[in-house]
């Protein structure tokens, strides 16, 4: 059944191909984020391109490649999620609370001001 599904499905061999776009799209936003290698700059850049993106009319594909590949890589908190991990040991619940909304605060806004100079383009 598979073998028929690869030979003689055209809607199938287009999604394998979507899915190997998304692939490519992690590996190159994963790449990037290492050669940056700061977090906060990082998470920055991320939502202010994501913000700029989600408005924008684009293809089914080509925005699951984009929004669901590239920026789910390239924005991902793990780096956050250490240093908060590491003041959360060292007994600060306070301290934890506070960065960890900043984080979320500071990145919602930054996506919010990269939808809003999407609207002002088009």
């Amino acid at each position: 059944m598979l073998l028929f599904r690869l030979l003689f499905d055209a809607n199938y061999k287009m999604k394998i191909k979507i899915y190997i776009y998304i692939l490519l799209a992690c590996y190159i936003a994963s790449f990037l984020r290492l050669f940056i290698n700061n977090n906060f700059i990082v998470s920055i850049i991320g939502s202010l391109l994501f913000g700029f993106f989600i408005d924008k009319r684009l293809s089914y594909s080509i925005e699951k490649i984009i929004l669901s590949g590239f920026f789910s890589c390239f924005t991902s908190f793990s780096g956050f999620i250490y240093f908060l991990y590491k003041v959360f040991n060292q007994g600060d619940l306070m301290k934890f609370i506070i960065f960890c909304n900043l984080i979320i605060i500071i990145n919602l806004l930054v996506m919010y001001f990269g939808f809003w100079i999407s609207r002002k383009i088009t």
